[in-house]
């Protein structure tokens, strides 16, 4: 009768030959780039310059009225470089993006239902486009002939502006692109796919990402690409036309390929420390690439705070007290097959 160590050799020898679900996921390590200064609200919208600076917006909508909202302004060494005051804003700020084409820093007003066009220096602003309607102004992206698309969370609309804004016109309108769900945002982060035919939309209170087919320009008709992504939120689209998405109710980063499978789980959450910062993500809700970095808000937002019901993270992000920006490297772990 063969002994309990040669059984045990035997079934440790045939694990190791099986894929093992939980080893699939090879997270990375997060690492707290920078922290918002003192004061400072909860960061959302972020983007990066053809230098590597950084630009994060706070987004503050219980201010009273007629605060403004700022920029956070940070070197590729995580050193804050300059806080804008972004002139006749409101104070609840969140996509932001260098226009491809005209260098222009477009940002979205949540507040006041416009998108401004931001001077990254002194924050003077210009109105670029405003948006009629109960609209909630999320996240925007660009064609290849420059055109803005903006993502209205309320109105499930893509609105669509031309390079130098103006007025803007619904470019398409879905229940797709709505939601009752929790957090109460619809259409959210999006961005095309390479060739510019399709247009992916994360929704965040249906936990989906929507795909826009686009023939000549025009949109067709939207079908959902994948489910379960807890709280899809900000959105970017690599080379290879994998989808990253913020799963701001998991606190992590999803990799999709284009045919909706995940490919990669990135990043977790891991506490709040003494100083009252985040380790890790803790409702991350904006994503941007630079060289191998991709670079993280955490918005850490207590949905209750906002009048909304408590989500799994409220506890967690009512402990904040230090806002912080995240990094990981921008890298695909091979997943067993």
């Amino acid at each position: 009768m063969p002994s309990y160590r040669r059984i045990f050799a035997v079934i440790l020898f045939l694990a190791l030959l099986s894929p093992v679900a939980a080893a699939a996921w090879q997270r990375g390590n997060v690492e707290n780039f920078a922290s918002l200064p003192p004061g400072s609200a909860n960061p959302e919208g972020i983007a990066v310059d053809a230098t590597g600076t950084v630009y994060v917006t706070e987004f503050n909508p219980t201010a009273p009225a007629g605060q403004p909202g700022r920029i956070d302004v940070f070197g590729q060494n995580g050193r804050l470089l300059r806080q804008i005051t972004v002139t006749g804003s409101s104070a609840a700020l969140l996509g932001l993006a260098f226009h491809p084409q005209t260098g222009a820093l477009l940002v979205l007003d949540f507040g006041a239902s416009k998108v401004l066009n931001v001077d990254p220096a002194n924050g003077n602003s210009t109105i670029f486009t405003t948006i009629s309607g109960t609209s909630g102004l999320n996240a925007l992206t660009f064609d290849a002939q420059g055109n803005v698309y903006i993502s209205d969370s309320f109105q499930g609309t893509i609105w669509k502006t031309g390079p130098g804004g103006g007025a803007a016109t619904a470019w398409v309108t879905s229940t797709l692109l709505g939601t009752t769900g929790v957090p109460g945002f619809g259409a959210n982060g999006l961005g095309f796919n390479n060739a510019f035919t399709s247009l992916y939309v994360a929704n965040t209170g249906n936990d989906t990402i929507v795909e826009i087919p686009v023939v000549a320009g025009a949109a067709g008709t939207p079908a959902v690409l994948t489910n379960s992504i807890n709280g899809a939120d900000g959105l970017i689209v690599d080379s290879d036309d994998n989808i990253w998405v913020c799963a701001n109710q998991a606190d992590e980063i999803v990799v999709i390929d284009k045919t909706g499978k995940v490919i990669a789980k990135l990043g977790d959450f891991d506490g709040v420390d003494r100083k009252g910062e985040v380790n890790g993500l803790l409702f991350p809700a904006s994503l941007v690439r630079f060289d191998k970095w991709i670079y993280v808000t955490n918005l850490a937002l207590d949905l209750r705070q906002i009048g909304a019901p408590q989500a799994v993270d409220s506890q967690w992000a009512a402990m904040v007290t230090s806002y912080t920006i995240a990094r990981l490297r921008a890298r695909i772990p091979n997943v067993k097959q």
